[in-house]
């Protein structure tokens, strides 16, 4: 193999996306092999969920995390590597402590202002409203082809979406931008500091405009469908923000929201470093805000939009699997198939961090984990408000 740790590395995404584990393992030790302070390959070992690190590993990932000359992209992707070193180890203070060290150096980085998303939050409120869409009825693309699987990131959406694309009649894709991009386009540009037109300007949109949206979606999503079925799955999370554009473009998709008890998922998504985007998770009270609005404005969606959305909520798949199904079958309009109780047995590729939990049965290890961190919650406490204290209805 080349002296290439970049290369070893994403043999080593391609290989875990088609579920070959043993050999994405060996190409992501080849990574650090090749490189020893090169982070994002002990990450990727991490971000296996499944992976154990060995003693020595966990020693050289604390050397070269504490080295002055390790930079820091390297630095807080060994950062979250250790939290999950560590966390599997039971060694929950220490790993505490590396999680929040990634997070806080991932968040300078970024930069996050979660104002700024909560604003944005409360103008899909204020604007979408019944008189808009009683407006536009009988607009948009009348396609049913479209799956969104919808909330928040390390919720529960990548379990559905093996759930779903398991059955005959649905394709799997990805976590497809064309509605983050389509809005974005839709506000326009913008000088720093000028007030967003988005999504205040759809109620100027014409019928013909909405129509084409849709069709455009429905058109240039196409290149992600390989297997001709009727139904594909759009598991972009963020799509929630604009599920009143969606339903004005595409008014027969079906949506579904992946819920999971707030303090789970929140420090679920504050343990995982995204490739990209979402922001919001590289801070206990970001994330906590988040949340809130996202709660917030799913609720405004069911009364604006009722029964347009189907909740389905983490811990009742893993109690009650087959209810479950089956709800979200009647949901989307298709026939039970038993393919769909044994999503675990699904050959497809899945390229999400759940990649090698999706490929087991359904497990409840998962639910309660951050209770093991309680003692440094507080700001994600402080930050959820009621919601930390019971599940939302």
């Amino acid at each position: 193999m080349p002296n290439n740790p970049t290369l070893h590395l994403s043999i080593g995404h391609a290989l875990k996306t088609v579920g070959k584990q043993a050999e994405a393992i060996d190409a992501y030790r080849g990574a650090y092999r090749v490189a020893p302070d090169f982070g994002d390959a002990y990450w990727s070992l991490a971000n296996l969920k499944t992976y154990r690190f060995e003693e020595a590993e966990i020693e050289g990932m604390r050397e070269y995390e504490a080295a002055s000359t390790t930079k820091l992209v390297d630095r807080y992707h060994l950062c979250f590597a250790l939290g999950k070193a560590l966390e599997d180890r039971g060694q929950y203070a220490e790993s505490f402590d590396y999680y929040e060290r990634g997070n806080r150096l991932k968040r300078e980085e970024v930069r996050y202002d979660w104002t700024r998303i909560d604003k944005e939050m409360k103008l899909q409120i204020e604007h979408c409203t019944p008189a808009l869409f009683a407006a536009n009825q009988g607009s948009g693309c009348r396609a049913p082809d479209p799956i969104f699987i919808v909330g928040l990131p390390r919720a529960g959406s990548t379990l559905l979406e093996q759930i779903l694309a398991s059955h005959s009649m649905v394709e799997g894709t990805m976590e497809l931008p064309n509605i983050l991009a389509l809005a974005h386009r839709i506000d326009g540009r913008r000088r720093i500091g000028e007030e967003a037109r988005y999504p205040a300007n759809l109620a100027e949109l014409t019928a013909d405009e909405l129509t084409g949206f849709g069709e455009a979606y429905v058109r240039d999503t196409a290149i992600h469908r390989k297997l001709g079925t009727p139904h594909f799955i759009d598991k972009m999370p963020n799509n929630f923000r604009h599920i009143g554009l969606i339903s004005l473009i595409l008014p027969n998709a079906k949506i579904i929201d992946a819920r999971r008890d707030p303090m789970s998922c929140c420090f679920s998504g504050f343990k995982q470093l995204f490739a990209e985007g979402q922001e919001f998770t590289y801070g206990l009270e970001e994330i906590g805000h988040y949340y809130r609005g996202y709660v917030d404005l799913m609720a405004h969606w069911n009364d604006v939009l009722p029964g347009r959305v189907l909740r389905v909520d983490y811990a009742d798949v893993v109690g009650d699997l087959e209810t479950q199904v089956r709800r979200i079958l009647d949901h989307v309009g298709l026939p039970f198939e038993q393919a769909c109780l044994d999503f675990h047995q699904s050959e497809r590729a899945v390229r999400t961090p759940s990649s090698e939990q999706v490929r087991q049965p359904i497990f409840t290890s998962g639910l309660d984990q951050w209770q093991h961190y309680d003692p440094w919650l507080a700001p994600l406490r402080a930050a959820l408000g009621p919601q930390a204290e019971a599940h939302t209805p």
